[in-house]
C-alpha cells in the first residue's frame, strides 16, 4: 500500500464532503413551504395527514390496533346506541407515504344479533366508499392547514 498518497486523498474527501453538504444546505432553502407541507410524513412509516384523519373519523369506536408504522388501524365492534342489533368492525390501511386516494383502503365487516347469535351481514360497498371519502377530505383539509399555517 502507497501511503504517500493518503493525505492527498482525505483531502479530497474532505472537500468533496464539504461541498456536497453547503450544496444540500442552499438546495433546502429554496424549497416553497407548500412543497414541505404536501410531503410531510413526519416519522410514522406512512401519510401523516391520511393517518390523523382515519383516526379521527373512527374515533367514534375503540380502537384494538393502531400501527403507524404498518399503517394499520383496526377497531373494535361498534354498535350505534339506536341500533345495538348491529355492529360494525372497520380496518383501515394506509399503503404509502403520499396523500393519493389509492393510498388508503377500507374494510368493514358487519354482523346483526339474531337469537342472540351474532350472524355476518353484508356491508353495502357504497358505505365503505362513503368512509374513505370522509377519511380523503379530512386528510385533505389537514393539509391545507398545515400550508396555510
Amino acid at each position: 500500500m502507497n501511503f504517500s498518497r493518503l493525505p492527498r486523498r482525505s483531502a479530497a474527501v474532505t472537500a468533496l464532503v464539504a461541498g456536497t453538504a453547503s450544496l444540500a444546505a442552499c438546495g433546502g432553502t429554496e424549497r416553497p413551504q407548500a412543497d414541505l407541507a404536501a410531503a410531510q410524513v413526519s416519522t410514522i412509516g406512512v401519510n401523516a395527514y391520511l393517518w390523523r384523519a382515519a383516526l379521527e373519523t373512527v374515533g367514534f369506536a375503540q380502537l384494538l390496533q393502531a400501527d403507524s408504522a404498518g399503517g394499520v388501524i383496526v377497531t373494535d365492534w361498534y354498535s350505534r346506541p339506536e341500533n345495538p342489533g348491529e355492529r360494525v368492525k372497520m380496518t383501515i390501511t394506509i399503503l404509502d407515504t403520499d396523500l393519493r386516494a389509492d393510498a388508503l383502503r377500507v374494510a368493514a365487516s358487519r354482523q346483526v344479533n339474531q337469537g342472540g347469535t351474532w350472524i355476518e351481514a353484508p356491508v353495502q360497498a357504497a358505505t365503505v366508499q362513503k368512509l374513505e371519502d370522509i377519511i380523503l377530505t379530512k386528510a385533505r383539509e389537514l393539509r391545507r392547514q398545515a400550508i396555510a399555517s
